[in-house]
């Protein structure tokens, strides 16, 4: 049991990177609007009611459940029940934090002021946008989320009850065999390991049930690699090699056929139609709506066109509008679409927002951390952290970061959603 208790602390510190909270106590009566009650909103809430005891707060989102994103691969492998993954989002609203039940239809950074769904309007002095971001299935022709689950369709992304039906899918394909197709959007995502954690989970299943041979398991890559850092496309590849999993690169999903069972994939050479018995869509992904049709948006460069909000990378406060910061998915930063992320953007976005309030500035620095447990089988995985540079980071030296371990399992296993649920307390 020491052992054990050990390992879940310090794990949960490695997996989403705690440490101390500032101690600020600024008294003014400020008015802050928090837009979504996700993962960064929530830790948001909790963080400024303990340093703004006397500001107004208010979190607007509509989800009346809260869910464990990171666990949604666990129950895509037949290994969590979705109920696992969720919780109700009352349970973390903070004391003294108001909850508007609706979502933000439109920002209006000119006259700091938002519009929910229902037309009423709120003015605010300080803005934190944690929207996370949209599924865009209906960009892939012929497919919408209510094929998940059906004609060999699985998809994660789309819900705890969706990765279930894509285990469910999983198993079938491996029981009949045949060709299985998994890959990623050419545009952001969130957790980008996933797709390639599904396709180590599938290949790990099929061969425990004796089926690998009669399973050809081929990842579509949207570019030239197959991860971003350099040494973890590196080894990736050598562990696909290894398992005899084909890789095709320059290859995005650009319809499906779902009765056919045919999936065309956009590469330079043109259009090329694929049979498959199973596919695991990642849909593309891009701000919402109410924030693409924002000011708050990057108007140039690569994050432009999905509508991701403009923010300095290191402090997410924008750039034209002070008293806005954007955390989490739909942060306009080169990295950071994860859990991990979260746990690192927000002390830094609330320190900028306290010290300003207090006439003071904060010297924190968001450096781009981002943690990738890629789960390689039941009981093994690899814990990646790297940052903004691409450098690999270790919270702890005696884990390799490229190297299949059971203890960087047990840390998506067993470790992350207590760390996760303490985050969104506010806690660290």
């Amino acid at each position: 049991m020491q052992r054990r208790t050990f390992l879940t602390g310090a794990a949960s510190v490695a997996a989403l990177g705690l440490g101390a909270s500032s101690q600020v106590k600024a008294q003014n009566r400020v008015n802050v609007a928090i837009a979504g009650a996700g993962a960064a909103g929530l830790s948001i809430a909790a963080r400024l009611r303990d340093q703004l005891p006397n500001a107004t707060i208010t979190i607007f989102d509509a989800r009346m459940n809260h869910y464990f994103q990171p666990g949604w691969t666990l129950v895509g492998a037949g290994w969590w029940q979705p109920s696992q993954t969720v919780e109700p989002t009352k349970s973390y609203i903070p004391s003294g934090v108001k909850w508007v039940e609706e979502f933000i239809a439109e920002f209006d950074p000119d006259a700091n002021k938002v519009t929910t769904t229902s037309g009423k309007v709120y003015d605010y002095d300080w803005l934190f946008v944690t929207t996370g971001l949209a599924l865009d299935y209906t960009a892939i022709e012929g497919m919408s989320a209510d094929l998940i689950g059906q004609n060999g369709i699985g998809s994660i992304y789309n819900g705890p009850e969706a990765a279930a039906a894509t285990a469910r899918v999983i198993d079938q394909y491996i029981a009949k065999g045949g060709v299985g197709l998994l890959g990623r959007p050419q545009t952001e995502m969130k957790c980008a390991g996933a797709p390639l954690k599904m396709t180590f989970v599938t290949d790990y299943k099929a061969r425990e049930a004796g089926r690998r041979k009669n399973c050809d398991i081929i990842y579509n890559a949207h570019n030239d690699a197959v991860f971003a850092i350099v040494p973890v496309n590196a080894r990736v590849k050598e562990m696909f090699a290894e398992r005899d999993i084909q890789v095709r690169y320059h290859h995005i999903l650009k319809a499906i056929d779902a009765t056919a069972r045919q999936a065309t994939f956009q590469t330079p050479e043109g259009d090329v139609v694929t049979d498959y018995d199973m596919i695991h869509v990642v849909p593309p992904m891009r701000a919402p709506q109410a924030v693409r049709d924002s000011s708050l948006a990057w108007q140039t460069g690569p994050n432009a066109a999905d509508g991701w909000i403009e923010v300095e990378k290191h402090t997410l406060r924008s750039p034209r509008y002070p008293n806005v910061f954007a955390v989490g998915d739909v942060a306009g930063v080169p990295r950071g679409k994860t859990a991990a992320s979260v746990k690192w953007q927000v002390p830094v976005a609330v320190d900028h927002m306290v010290a300003a309030v207090a006439g003071k500035t904060s010297p924190r620095s968001y450096n781009g951390y981002t943690s990738c447990p890629m789960v390689t089988g039941k009981g093994t995985a690899m814990l990646i952290e790297f940052d903004y540079e691409g450098r690999l980071v270790q919270s702890f030296p005696f884990i390799d970061p490229l190297k299949e371990l059971w203890i960087s399992w047990f840390i998506e296993d067993k470790a992350l959603i207590g760390a996760y649920r303490a985050m969104l307390r506010g806690y660290a």
